[in-house]
C-alpha cells in the first residue's frame, strides 16, 4: 500500500504551529525585565542560543546597552548555537555532558559570583540545560557522571526521577546557582517548560529555585530503577554537604521565575490550526507520563472508537514519555511511539500520526541531525511488509530509527532552537 498523502503536509503544519508558538523571538521579548544597571546573561539549553539571540538583540538594539552594560554566556547543545554578537556561546553535550560542558559551567558559576549590587543576572533556561550546565560536587568526576546519566536514561526513569538525581550531583543546579550569586545582585529567571506540569524545579534541574528533593530521594531512586553507581556517586549521595537549598533559603529572596513557554500553549496553537481545517481538536493533556509503547496502544484504542463513531478529528498531547531500553536499536521515545501506534492500529483507514521532539531531536547519538521522531499512515505496516520488516521484532530490539529510516518515515526537522518536549498528533478522518 503506498503512503497516504492525505495526511502527512498537514500533521507536519500541526508540528511546525506547536514549535513556532514557542520560539524565543515569538514568547522571550516581552519578558525581559529592564535594564536599569548592568545586565548579566546566563543561558543554558537547547533554545539558550536562540533566547540569548533574541535577548541581546533587545538590549543592545531597542535598549541601546552597550558592552559596559551587557555581558554573558550562552551554553547550547552542539549544533544548536545561533549567531551572537558580543556575548558568547558555547556548545556543550547533551543528553551525556561533555568537557565543553564543565569548562564553561565553571565560568558561569565565575559570572554569577562576580555580580553585585546594581547588576541584574537574567538567566535564561529551556530543556537540555540540566546537560549542558554540569559542575559536578567534589570528589565526582565527569565520566562517573556520564556513566551515571546513560544509566538513568536506559532505565526508564522520568525527567523528574533523572534530575532529582542530578541535582544532588552538582555545584549549579538544585539552586545553587542563585546561592552563588554575589551580593546584591538581582536574579530573574526566564524559562521555555520541557516537563510535565511546568515544575521550575525540574526544568534545567532548576538552578535558580528552591529544591523540594533530597539526598534520600536520589538514593531511592537509584535503587528503584536497578542502577549501581559508581563508589565516588554513592558517597557523594550520602554526604550531607551536597544536600540542596530548601524553601526560605535567604538565596532566593531577591529573585523572580518566570515561564515564557509552556507545552500547553504549542498544542493550542496546533489546536486551532486543525479546527481551521474543519477538525474537532481534542486535547489529551500536555504533561502525559509512561512507557511510550504503553501510551501509544492506549491512544490507538481512543482514536480507533472516534473512527468508529464517525468522528472527525485530531487527538493531541505532549509531556515526556518514556523508554526502557531492552533491545540494542537505534531510537527514542516518540519513534517507539510512533511504531507502537502503527502495529496497534494495524492498518486502520482514515487513521494517521506524527510524534515528534519539538527540539528536532529524539533519542540518537547526539547528534542535531537525528530524527525529530516519525510519522504513520494506514499503509505503514504493509509497506514495511513489501520490504521485508517485521515491525514487531523492530519494536522489540527498540529499534524505530531503523524502522521508520527504511520506509522514509522520519520526521528530521533539524534543530528548532526551542524545547517544548513530545509532541504528538493522530489525525481520524473519513475513508
Amino acid at each position: 500500500m503506498a503512503t497516504d498523502t492525505r495526511f502527512a503536509p498537514f500533521l507536519k503544519s500541526l508540528f511546525d504551529a506547536a514549535v513556532a508558538a514557542a520560539h524565543p523571538a515569538q514568547c522571550l521579548p516581552a519578558h525581559l525585565p529592564e535594564a536599569d544597571g548592568r545586565i548579566v546573561l546566563l543561558a543554558a539549553g537547547k533554545a539558550g542560543g536562540a533566547m540569548t539571540e533574541v535577548a541581546e538583540r533587545h538590549y543592545r538594539e531597542d535598549r541601546g546597552l552597550g558592552p559596559d552594560r551587557l555581558t554573558g554566556l550562552c551554553v547550547t547543545r552542539h549544533g544548536y548555537a545561533r549567531p551572537t554578537g558580543s556575548l558568547e556561546l558555547v556548545e556543550a553535550g547533551h543528553p551525556v555532558p561533555d568537557e565543553a560542558g564543565v569548562e564553561a559551567t565553571r565560568r558561569v558559576l565565575d559570572l554569577a559570583r562576580t555580580a553585585g549590587p546594581g547588576d541584574h543576572v537574567v538567566v535564561l533556561l529551556s530543556g537540555g540545560g540540566s546537560a549542558n550546565w554540569i559542575a559536578p560536587v567534589a570528589g565526582v568526576s565527569l565520566a562517573d557522571k556520564q556513566a551515571l546519566t546513560k544509566a538513568l536514561l536506559r532505565s526508564g526513569a522520568t525527567i523528574d526521577e533523572i534530575n532529582t538525581v542530578r541535582k544532588h550531583l552538582s555545584r549549579i543546579k538544585g539552586g545553587h546557582l542563585a546561592q552563588a550569586l554575589g551580593r546584591g545582585a538581582r536574579l530573574t529567571t526566564l524559562a521555555i517548560s520541557d516537563v510535565p506540569r511546568d515544575d521550575p524545579a525540574v526544568i534545567a534541574s532548576g538552578p535558580t529555585v528552591p529544591d523540594p528533593t533530597t539526598l534520600a530521594d536520589a538514593r531511592a531512586i537509584c535503587l528503584a530503577r536497578g542502577i549501581e553507581p559508581a563508589a565516588s556517586i554513592r558517597a557523594a549521595l550520602a554526604d550531607p554537604a551536597n544536600e540542596t537549598p530548601k524553601p526560605g533559603d535567604a538565596a532566593f529572596e531577591p529573585t523572580t521565575f518566570r515561564i515564557v513557554a509552556r507545552p500547553k500553549a504549542s498544542l493550542e496553537a496546533a489546536a486551532r490550526v486543525a479546527e481551521a481545517a474543519g477538525y474537532v481538536a481534542v486535547l489529551l493533556g500536555d504533561s502525559l507520563e509512561g512507557e511510550a509503547r504503553d501510551r501509544a496502544a492506549e491512544h490507538a484504542r481512543l482514536a480507533r472508537e472516534m473512527a468508529g463513531a464517525g468522528r472527525r478529528c485530531v487527538l493531541l498531547s505532549g509531556g515526556e514519555l518514556t523508554v526502557t531500553i531492552r533491545g540494542d536499536g537505534r531510537g527514542g521515545p516518540n519513534q517507539e511511539y510512533a511504531l507502537a501506534l502503527a502495529l496497534a492500529l494495524d492498518g486502520a483507514p482514515g487513521i494517521a500520526a506524527l510524534a515528534g521532539d519539538t527540539d528536532g531531536t529524539d533519542g540518537g547519538r547526539g547528534l542535531s541531525t537525528d530524527p525529530a521522531g516519525a510519522l504513520v499512515d494506514p499503509g505503514t505496516l504493509d509497506r514495511a511488509r513489501a520490504r521485508g520488516l517485521d515491525a514487531a521484532s523492530f519494536l522489540a530490539r527498540n529499534d524505530s530509527t531503523g524502522f521508520f529510516e527504511t520506509l522514509s518515515d522520519l520526521l528530521v526537522p533539524g534543530p528548532t532552537y526551542t524545547n517544548v518536549n513530545d509532541f504528538r498528533a493522530i489525525v481520524v478522518d473519513k475513508t
